[in-house]
Parts: C-alpha cells; structure tokens; sequence
C-alpha cells in the first residue's frame, strides 16, 4: 500500500462507464417498467453508489478514504443501458477506483435483476473517463484515437 500521510487532502473527483448489453426483450421491460424483479434501475443505482463505499473491502490495496459525493446515472439505449458514474472525495489519494466500481458494481446489479428475462445480457466496457486533482492533475480519455491525454 502506497504511503499517503503526508500529502494534503485535496478535492479530487472521477468518472467512468460501463455498458450492459441487452435484448430488445430486455430494452423493452426496461422502458415498460415490466422488469419481473422489480425497479432494476433504481436497484442498480442503489447497488453503484453503495460499491462506491466499499472499495478498500473489495480491492485490498485501496486506502480507507471518504466518499463525499457518488452519483450512479442509467440511460436506456437501443442495444444497451449506458451507466455513468462521478465519485468526489477530499482526500489524500484519488477515486478512480471508487467510480469504476460504482459503475461495474451497477452494471452487475441490473445484470442480475434483467437476467430472468434474457440470458444472453452482458456487461461490457467498463474504464475510467477521467480524473482531476492531486498530484497528477487533471486526466481525459480520448475515445478518437484510444489514447489518454492530460
């Protein structure tokens, strides 16, 4: 574990993505609010920003450290449901890990509540969109080229 007492707690804040592939079946249920589980979109934000939390039990060498704001959006897609997360924290160390979690985290909740409808749902795609804060600064993927730029 990476020693971080003696840097300065600063705002730092992340996002990412993560896309569940899903059946017309399951875009269908989803729109019509006929998921036989129940609200799988509300479960899924539930179940994000909950992960978001629990990070340093999930990945053993992730500090400790407080998730100030966690945010868990679901948007319907027409072959998918695109999940985004934003974590922010004033802390010694970043959240990158906190909001892929949240997202992938999601994603395997709605997984789990669509499945009885289509077997063939999938969880793809899951990355970090971006950073800001500490000492590295502020960090953008770029989707044009595939490659990261600062």
């Amino acid at each position: 574990m990476v020693d971080v007492s003696a840097k300065q707690p600063t705002v730092r804040t992340a996002t990412a993505t993560a896309f569940v592939a899903c059946s017309p079946a399951i875009i269908t249920a989803l729109r019509e609010d006929a998921v036989p589980k129940g609200d799988a979109l509300a479960v899924a934000r539930i179940a994000g920003i909950a992960a978001a939390k629990r990070v340093p039990e999930l990945l053993p060498l992730a500090h400790v450290i407080g998730v100030h704001a966690c945010a868990v959006d679901l948007r319907i897609e027409e072959d998918g449901v695109r999940i985004q997360t934003l974590v922010r924290t004033a802390d010694r160390t970043g959240v990158e890990m906190e909001a892929l979690t949240a997202a992938t985290v999601a994603g395997l909740a709605l997984v789990d509540m669509v499945k009885g409808v289509d077997r063939t749902v999938a969880l793809r795609e899951a990355k970090v969109l971006s950073k800001s804060g500490g000492r590295s600064g502020d960090w953008v993927r770029s989707e044009d080229a595939g490659q990261e730029n600062r």
